[in-house]
């Protein structure tokens, strides 16, 4: 009687699930073990592009927030007629302060209003002899919410603060208030153009160095495809690879810009004598930050994909 042995298929022990992918990263990291060099070449190379668009997202966050503290000055003044009496004031601050928009009123009354007047002259006070104390009109100095201060909404501010009574004039320097927010669009524009533009030429980089790791090991590939080995057994590993040099790379362009931060910021309190608070000058926010790690990781297995795909379909 003969015996029959059934021999088991040897299975990989990522077979399913966990393993498989275990199996998958054991020969990602193999991959770039195996090919040093090229690995270097990819990571400097998202590296260097993700410096470049992290060093302008640096620049236009600082530009963001120096901006929006110039912006927190423009402010509404309404003047009245007569100054009014407490009770009135009262009534008018509590309907202006009810106005959408409105972040803080300040009433600066007649006295006080001569006395800004003759501070701002320096020594040459003698100019207000014999004008009285009250000629200036007593008025509110609004400061306006963030959303409020853009060309339309100021716009639409004002001609509601007109409506309350007893204001007879609003003033709020619209001609400088419409060139800083097309300075704020146009800044605006550039950036998001820059960007795309850097993203762009990022991908196409990538895309390109990462060919070279398939390259390298072309005859590896079609022995795999000859034994019938899956596409997605093929690819795995070597998306894996870009996904693992796209997260090198962006915590590398991270720690040279957080070095070229501070690099910057020693040099300029050393030479001109600064703080970082005096400066203003803010390192980018985490969500920034997540995003350029996010962006390396997506860019390496975009980079992959796109390279596979072509190889891939060029050998069938």
């Amino acid at each position: 009687m003969s015996r029959t042995s059934h021999a088991k298929r040897p299975t990989l022990s990522g077979d399913r699930g966990q393993g498989r992918f275990a199996y998958f990263v054991r020969r990602a990291l193999l991959n770039i073990r195996q090919n040093v060099l090229v690995n270097v070449l990819t990571i400097g190379t998202i590296a260097l592009a993700l410096l470049i668009v992290s060093l302008f997202l640096l620049v236009f966050v600082n530009l963001e927030s120096t901006a929006d503290e110039w912006s927190g000055k423009i402010q509404v003044t309404a003047y009245f007629d007569k100054e009014p009496d407490s009770t009135e004031l009262s009534a008018l601050m509590n309907r202006v302060k009810a106005i959408e928009g409105t972040d803080k009123v300040v009433f600066v009354g007649k006295l006080d209003a001569m006395k800004r007047f003759r501070a701002r002259l320096k020594g040459q006070e003698s100019l207000l002899e014999g004008v009285p104390a009250d000629v200036l009109p007593s008025s509110l100095e609004i400061s306006l919410k963030r959303k409020s201060r853009e060309d339309g909404a100021i716009e639409a501010y004002v001609t509601r603060l007109k409506k309350v009574p007893g204001i007879s004039e609003v003033q709020y320097g619209d001609e400088w208030v419409k060139r800083f927010n097309a300075f704020m669009n146009f800044l605006r524009f550039v950036g998001a153009l820059l960007a795309a533009f850097l993203l762009l030429a990022v991908l196409f980089i990538v895309s390109n160095t990462i060919k070279l790791t398939i390259y390298a090991r072309k005859e590896e590939l079609e022995l795999m495809e000859l034994v019938g080995a899956t596409r997605l057994f093929i690819k795995a590993p070597f998306l894996i690879e870009g996904v693992i040099q796209g997260a090198a790379g962006a915590l590398l362009a991270l720690l040279v810009l957080v070095g070229a931060y501070f690099g910057f910021l020693h040099s300029a309190t050393n030479f001109v004598n600064l703080s970082v608070s005096v400066a203003g000058l803010s390192f980018l926010p985490p969500v920034y930050v997540a995003g350029i790690i996010a962006g390396g990781i997506m860019l390496g297995f975009l980079g992959s994909i796109t390279s596979l795909r072509k190889f891939i379909n060029s050998q069938s």
